[in-house]
Order: C-alpha cells, then sequence, then structure tokens
C-alpha cells in the first residue's frame, strides 16, 4: 500500500509542478502533451528508471519544461526524429522494468501499439509529440546489459 501510494504521490507532483511551470511560462498545453506523450509511450515501451523518485520526479519535471520550451523542429529535422523513435521501437520495445509483472506473451502487442503511437506523428507533425517521443525511445536502448537473472 506504501509503495502504491508512493507511486501516485510522484506521478501527482511531476504533472503538478510541470503544470505550474507551464502556466507561468506560456507554455502549459505544450509541456502537457509532452508529460502525457511521454507518459502513454512509457505504459507500452516500458524504459530505464532511475534509482530513486526524488531523482525521477527532478528529472521528469526538467524534461517536461526544458525540451519543449528549448527545442522546436519541423519539416526534414521532425521526419528524421520521428524514423529515428520508430527504428527504437521496432528493435528494442518493450523494455520493461525488471521488477515489471507483466506475461512474456505481450511483449509482441506493446511493441506493435509502440510503433502505432509513434508512427501517429507522421501525420499530426508535432514538434512537442515528436520530442517527447524521442526522449521516451532513448530510455527504451538497454544501454547497460541486464544481469543474467
Amino acid at each position: 500500500m506504501q509503495y502504491s501510494l508512493g507511486i501516485i504521490l510522484n506521478t501527482l507532483l511531476i504533472i503538478t509542478a510541470t503544470a505550474m511551470i507551464g502556466l507561468l511560462t506560456g507554455h502549459f498545453g505544450e509541456f502537457m502533451t509532452f508529460l502525457l506523450c511521454c507518459s502513454i509511450l512509457r505504459l507500452t515501451s516500458g524504459g530505464f528508471h532511475l534509482k530513486t523518485a526524488r531523482a525521477c520526479n527532478l528529472f521528469s519535471i526538467l524534461l517536461c519544461t526544458l525540451i519543449p520550451y528549448l527545442f522546436s523542429f519541423s519539416g526534414a529535422a521532425l521526419t528524421v526524429i520521428n524514423m529515428t523513435s520508430l527504428l527504437i521501437m521496432l528493435l528494442f520495445a518493450p523494455n520493461p522494468d525488471k521488477n515489471a509483472r507483466m506475461p512474456v506473451k505481450l511483449y509482441p502487442l506493446l511493441k506493435i501499439i509502440s510503433i502505432l503511437l509513434v508512427s501517429l506523428n507522421f501525420f499530426i507533425h508535432s514538434s512537442v509529440i515528436g520530442l517527447a517521443f524521442i526522449v521516451q525511445s532513448l530510455t527504451v536502448i538497454p544501454w547497460i546489459r541486464r544481469e543474467k537473472q
């Protein structure tokens, strides 16, 4: 119960802080779109986890507010970002946390959903969504080999 409450409180902290910073800077829509798209793709693709909740909170808030504020892409650059995210999802998704209790038989479905989500941005052409997807995609790459269990 304490574990579940911690997850809920951490999630609320990230959403609230991102929303407040977005309201203060006038970028509420972009920040919340980034957070939502990153979160949805993370649910299906998995990805790297930081060691502490505090680190996760700070890193998530910084990502959701700095990336869409500092960067914007269109045209060919956005297409390259979308293609890179798609390639990463094809190669590495899903990459769930080692503590996830998800049946391996669901992995192909999660991969397909991840690929479809990233592919949607070829039609939407959103810089914010493309940035969210590339950031989340990078967390799926197994940079460090997993220890055999």
